[in-house]
């Protein structure tokens, strides 16, 4: 119980990692009408699972958690991040991660990115891999759905029914991710990596990425 509560804990809005401030996108396709309502949000969001980022996240997760040592899969996050706020997401994101684990659970790590800094930590507080995995991807979309609340008029009920839809995509990209090696690491979600390049000149806006 004391492990499903720590990770409840380092995947709650109130962790430290700043996750309100990215949209990893998001805010360029609600800009564009591409994304207009829970239908839409629900697409673009399995795609990102699927095919995409969360999917990217979930393998390199899985990698840093059977790694000796982070290292190598924290360079080949940075290497496939598809752009500079990509990469500032997940290296903030991940910084103050490894800060609060550090001080808070004695967990040696320090400058990781996002998913490796959280499979590392998992690893060293024996939490299960199979625990980790879909808790993270939901934490993951949970926060580009309250993304969406807040830049669209998409009620709390609209948002709970995208994530309750979204919970067998969930399993299966954390089932698969156990089991992708690092090398097989792809991403298919052109439009999304596109989107969040384009989201560096988006002007006005509201989010980080």
């Amino acid at each position: 119980m004391s492990h499903a509560l720590t990770l409840m804990q380092w995947l709650s809005p109130a962790f430290p990692v700043g996750a309100f401030a990215y949209s990893h996108g998001l805010e360029q396709v609600i800009a564009d009408e591409t994304v207009t309502d829970a239908e839409t949000l629900q697409d673009w969001l399995e795609a990102l699972l699927a095919h995409g980022s969360g999917r990217v996240d979930a393998i390199l997760l899985s990698a840093a958690y059977d790694a000796d040592t982070p290292a190598h899969v924290d360079a080949t996050a940075r290497a496939f991040a598809a752009s500079a706020e990509r990469l500032k997401e997940t290296d903030l994101q991940g910084a103050a991660f490894c800060d609060t684990a550090r001080t808070v659970w004695g967990i040696k790590i320090t400058g990781l990115t996002y998913p490796v800094a959280v499979g590392t930590a998992a690893h060293a507080m024996d939490i299960p891999l199979a625990d980790a995995l879909p808790l993270y991807l939901h934490a993951f979309v949970s926060n580009l759905v309250s993304v969406t609340q807040r830049a669209l008029p998409l009620g709390q009920t609209d948002g709970q029914r995208v994530l309750a839809a979204l919970a067998p995509t969930i399993a299966a990209t954390a089932k698969d991710a156990q089991v992708t090696p690092l090398d097989a690491l792809t991403s298919t979600s052109f439009a999304a990596d596109i989107t969040a390049m384009r989201h560096e000149t988006l002007q006005p806006r509201i989010f980080r990425t």
